[in-house]
């Protein structure tokens, strides 16, 4: 835990996510509390359930705390982000997904920090809240950020938030990263299909499956690597039995969890999203930053990421043989391939990379905690 100073009178801000697994709400997290700008700031970062393998990317700078929470209203818990606050003088609570009941219950309790809540939250997810809980949580919060604009629509219109305290702020990726590819992927090099994204419904690898059946017929040497958790098993189940039922055993590979996701990127040709429902996917702007070309739904945000298919190809949602089509026609000409690669690394160091994010960021802590 990271000594208090009592006479550092920057603004401290603690971001909560309630888990350090490998999602792309938890990944912007730990880049929010890493990046932002030490001469104005202090950060925190407090996960209300359990660490996870992002606990390891955290800078060593940033103060932690883990809340171990067993269950909805867990007094304990509440009690130590309390005595967190009290002990290091946090000002905001930034409180990502879920994570805002917790905040809600600890702002209540001196020193009664802004709370500022997070929606990163994809269009099916968006249907299936609760409108009235939501109304209740962000009662007496600061402001809403939102990662696109039908999010930011969804908090004026469906909870009554102010509009003036509703800021859209996309995404980022770190696009200064250098690394090397790695090494030892299946597959060859010219022929590398990778989608990073975790294994479950809404991502659609079923879909991706079955495209890739239709690939590997005018590509025999086209690998398919599926990097991303198993949290679903049922459904992990049908993905491996969909391989099978398929005959692509020998050219689809799931890595699972990585650490060395960006390695593996920069090894691979092709990065692809087959979801049926995105907010602003994190893994898109991860393939953009390497100066891959890709293949994504139009879902979400995916459409204006990739500059409405000028920066990528888009295709419609569960339809394998449109993303089957876009795939070969990226195998069949590397011209283009580097083409929309260096396109789409240009969109996201302008529009998504940290420098272009940040300083937005900075002004909306600065707007809460001038009108408290």
């Amino acid at each position: 835990m990271i000594a208090e100073n009592k006479t550092d009178r920057r603004i401290h801000v603690m971001h909560m996510t309630d888990t350090l697994d490998l999602g792309g709400r938890e990944r912007i997290a730990v880049e929010l509390v890493n990046q932002m700008p030490r001469d104005r700031y202090r950060t925190s970062l407090c996960t209300t359930r359990r660490d996870g393998p992002l606990s390891q990317c955290v800078s060593a700078d940033v103060g932690r705390i883990c809340l171990h929470r067993k269950h909805t209203f867990d007094l304990r818990a509440i009690r130590n982000l309390v005595k967190y606050n009290r002990d290091h003088r946090v000002d905001v609570l930034h409180a990502h997904g879920s994570s805002i009941l917790v905040a809600r219950m600890a702002a209540m309790f001196s020193p009664h920090p802004a709370i500022i809540w997070h929606d990163h939250y994809g269009t099916n997810e968006r249907k299936e809240r609760s409108t009235w809980l939501f109304r209740l949580l962000l009662r007496h919060v600061g402001g809403v950020v939102a990662v696109s604009k039908p999010l930011a629509d969804w908090s004026q219109n469906q909870l009554h938030f102010r509009k003036d305290r509703i800021w859209c702020l996309p995404n980022f990726v770190d696009t200064t990263k250098q690394v090397a590819p790695h090494r030892e992927l299946p597959g060859r090099r010219g022929s590398r299909i990778v989608c990073v994204a975790n294994v479950r419904p809404v991502k659609d690898h079923l879909t991706l499956i079955r495209a890739m059946q239709r690939v590997v017929i005018p590509y025999p040497d086209a690998h398919l690597l599926l990097v991303g958790a198993h949290p679903d098993a049922n459904y992990l189940s049908l993905v491996q039995r969909e391989i099978q039922i398929q005959g692509l055993q020998s050219h689809v590979t799931l890595l699972g969890i990585r650490q060395d996701v960006t390695s593996i990127l920069e090894g691979c040709d092709i990065g692809v999203l087959s979801s049926t429902s995105e907010g602003l996917p994190v893994s898109l702007l991860e393939y953009g930053a390497t100066s891959m070309s890709v293949v994504a739904t139009r879902v979400g945000q995916c459409g204006d990421v990739l500059d409405d298919g000028k920066a990528g190809l888009l295709v419609p949602a569960s339809e394998a043989s449109q993303l089957a089509n876009a795939i070969i026609s990226l195998l069949a000409d590397e011209s283009k391939r580097k083409s929309l690669g260096r396109a789409f690394f240009n969109r996201v160091q302008s529009r998504y990379s940290a420098e272009a994010v940040i300083g937005q960021l900075s002004e909306i802590y600065e707007t809460v905690l001038g009108s408290r």
